[in-house]
């Protein structure tokens, strides 16, 4: 697929940047090589491949689960306008 200036200038304007000529001419370089490769990964054959969420096999550490800091809700909820039951009310802004 071809890139055209124009096409980055239009792209531009949706994303709401503001781009100059200068720099749009060096996005439509860059833009033309990813989309190049796009399409050399497109070609490849990836029938029985299954889908990775992570290119390692590793898997993520967790801490516990524990409680490591005093409940202070009383503390925080003191300064605020309104509270029932430990809750905050806030006026309703969704009919």
């Amino acid at each position: 697929m071809a890139l055209e200036h124009a096409d980055v200038q239009r792209a531009a304007h949706l994303a709401r940047l503001g781009l100059t000529d200068n720099e749009a001419a060096g996005y439509v370089d860059d833009l033309g090589r990813i989309l190049e490769m796009v399409d050399k990964l497109q070609s490849l054959n990836t029938e029985g491949i299954a889908p990775l969420a992570h290119p390692l096999d590793a898997t993520q550490r967790l801490r516990a689960d524990e409680v490591t800091e005093k409940d202070q809700r009383d503390h925080f909820q003191h300064c605020a306008p309104a509270v029932a039951d430990g809750l905050y009310l806030v006026p309703r802004v969704v009919e």
